[in-house]
């Protein structure tokens, strides 16, 4: 199969359901991280509003696909415009 896990499932339809959560799994968890990753960006160079907005757009795109909750988005937009209140 090409995965570095053992499936207990017994059904075809149960091996898809693995793979497809495999496939999500990986696809929010990159999608996090590099939100992540541009949230340090804009925190390094705080006079970036080109940045700013990016980031506000990923946090936003975020929620929209049940990736974080749309409270957690609301906090994280929230911390941020505080911390650099341009």
């Amino acid at each position: 199969m090409g995965y570095n896990y053992f499936f207990m499932a017994n059904h075809l339809s149960s091996l898809k359901r693995i793979r497809q959560n495999h496939t999500r799994r990986l696809r929010n968890k990159y999608a996090y991280k590099s939100t992540k990753t541009a949230i340090k960006k804009l925190l390094i160079d705080k006079k970036n509003k080109k940045q700013y907005s990016i980031v506000i757009s990923m946090i936003d795109k975020l929620s929209k696909k049940n990736i974080i909750h749309v409270n957690k988005a609301s906090r994280l937009k929230k911390k941020l415009t505080k911390k650099l209140l341009f």
